[in-house]
């Protein structure tokens, strides 16, 4: 039994508009999608009670903020006997600077994503935290220099 949802055009159409601003009133989602209030705030109700939404989100503007510098690091761990893939998980995750950590397939273990304020802190970050941690084998380190942010396949 599959768990996919089947969604019709204008659950595409509602889902697309949510991922630009999810605080779009009821009414003003249906205006765009040429449906009444009740009917908006019905479909989403239910996108959202089948698991569709999942929550919101809410972005910072990190350069604002002073961090300049995001990398993207792949981590090959050394020592998978000794360490497990938990321990390290929850090692890196409590480094204030990594903002996300993605368990992948392919030549690393992990991929992380490092915000920094330049690239003398990352290489502090590095350093002292990230290299330290049990386990943490081959680092490969990629700098971002921009980012289109893509809706995905809806």
């Amino acid at each position: 039994m599959s768990d996919r949802i089947v969604l019709d055009d204008t659950d595409r159409a509602i889902l697309r508009l949510l991922m630009e601003d999810a605080d779009l009133s009821a009414s003003a989602l249906g205006k765009k999608v040429g449906l009444s209030q009740p009917a908006a705030w019905r479909r989403a109700q239910r996108l959202q009670e089948q698991g569709v939404l999942t929550g919101r989100r809410l972005d910072l503007d990190l350069a604002k903020l002073g961090f300049g510098v995001t990398v993207f690091l792949g981590v090959k761990l050394g020592t998978k006997g000794r360490v497990s893939l938990a321990d390290f998980e929850r090692a890196v995750s409590a480094i204030p600077e990594v903002q996300t950590v993605e368990h992948v397939l392919g030549l690393y273990d992990y991929r992380l994503r490092v915000a920094a304020r330049d690239i003398a802190d990352f290489e502090r970050v590095l350093r002292r935290r990230i290299m330290t941690l049990p386990g943490v084998g081959n680092v490969d380190a990629n700098v971002l220099l921009s980012e289109e942010r893509l809706a995905g396949p809806i």
